[in-house]
């Protein structure tokens, strides 16, 4: 009996310290990870779904990106992985959201009071989505120009 208890012990000791399970978010959506032991890299399967942001060794944002699966790897210092979980992006269940689909045609409308604005997501139709996301690159360049130029006056 003494035998199994300290087997049983050691095997605990020896295993790495990472999580097996899965981490679920909406697209567009962040979630903070705390990682047991200080983390020196992280890897993700698929950055095109999901994104991590290291906050410092133990905090991390995981934001989802796409839809679909991925996973994230941590190493520490020396290495050893310390860290693994898979990542579920998926739609946003109870946001407003609304998915109109008119023959092939789909488009995403994100719905608050009483007014639905379009919001391109993967798999919309290319007539809904360009627009949008033309508009949406406008706004950024722009801000990034502002925010330049704010830096250069300093």
């Amino acid at each position: 009996m003494r035998r199994i208890l300290l087997a049983t012990a050691f095997a605990v000791c020896a295993a790495p310290a990472f999580a097996a399970g899965s981490v679920t978010l909406a697209l567009d959506e962040v979630h903070t990870l705390t990682f047991k032991n200080p983390v020196g890299t992280v890897y993700v399967g698929n950055p095109a779904i999901a994104d991590i942001t290291m906050i410092d060794a133990r905090h991390a944002f995981v934001q989802g990106k796409s839809y679909g699966r991925t996973n994230i790897v941590a190493l520490n210092r020396d290495g050893a992985q310390v860290f693994s979980s898979g990542v579920n992006v998926t739609g946003q269940e109870g946001s407003g959201t609304v998915v109109l689909n008119r023959g092939a045609q789909r488009i995403t409308l994100n719905c608050a009071g009483n007014r639905c604005e379009p919001t391109p997501m993967p798999g919309d139709g290319k007539d809904s989505y360009d627009p949008a996301n033309v508009i949406a690159s406008q706004h950024q360049t722009a801000a990034r120009a502002a925010a330049t130029a704010a830096e250069a006056g300093r």
